[in-house]
């Protein structure tokens, strides 16, 4: 018997924390719900759950801080819901490692949609039960499809999970160049029409983790007007 994915909610509005709650229930999840953010937090780092999903405006402890912390030491999904349209919120939020940013109000259908397309890519990276060694070696970065690890000049370099999707399907399809929306709908398994500035802030977060000089890379190039690609 599948055992039902986990859910935590942090939600100051309890009427929206309730609606969600209810919709992904329905859709037969396990959720938990926290208006909280310190209680959030807390809960987050000391029990197991499949995916969060986030409010950024919560009393006591921020939905940043508590992306920020979780992220630090676990790997699931982290969605942020806010009604905060600013791009520097969006940057911030999937800088810290946030999977996605949902501006509210959205219909719950959305939200379902995105938990389950988030959950199902998650379980594909993670799941592979193939052991073989892969590398994918690249004028001193080296990806390591298996164990997920990225090196520099044999320098550790930590990325997160989206991170290291993007970065590993540009290398695997190398001389290639995608556009935006043909990123966003692979990585993220969702419709272009969603907010493909995810994209450019995870180019320019992973430029600033692997490149000498993220304004001149030599590893993610960007072809202007058309996107972007790894050229070997």
């Amino acid at each position: 018997m599948n055992t039902l994915k986990k859910v935590l909610i942090v939600e100051d509005d309890l009427d929206i924390g309730e609606l969600q709650q209810d919709y992904l229930e329905i859709n037969g999840y396990d959720v938990e719900l926290q208006t909280s953010g310190k209680e959030g937090l807390k809960r987050a780092l000391n029990k197991d759950y499949d995916l969060l999903i986030i409010d950024v405006m919560l009393p006591e402890v921020d939905g940043f801080e508590i992306c920020k912390q979780v992220r630090a030491v676990k790997n699931i999904p982290i969605l942020f819901v806010s009604a905060r349209k600013e791009d520097i919120d969006k940057i911030r939020g999937l800088g810290l490692g946030a999977d996605d940013y949902i501006i509210k109000p959205f219909s719950p259908g959305e939200l379902v949609a995105r938990v389950k397309a988030h959950l199902a890519r998650y379980e594909r990276l993670l799941g592979s039960t193939d052991t073989t060694k892969k590398e994918i070696s690249i004028r001193g970065l080296v990806i390591d499809e298996m164990a997920r690890k990225v090196y520099v000049n044999n320098q550790k370099v930590a990325l997160t999970a989206k991170e290291f999707d993007l970065l590993l399907y540009l290398a695997q399809h190398p001389n290639r160049v995608f556009s935006k929306e043909d990123l966003f709908e692979t990585i993220w398994g969702l419709d272009s029409s969603g907010d493909i500035t995810t994209i450019t802030v995870h180019i320019r977060k992973i430029r600033g983790k692997i490149e000498k000089d993220p304004s001149n890379p030599q590893y993610i190039e960007t072809v202007w007007g058309a996107g972007y690609m790894i050229s070997v």
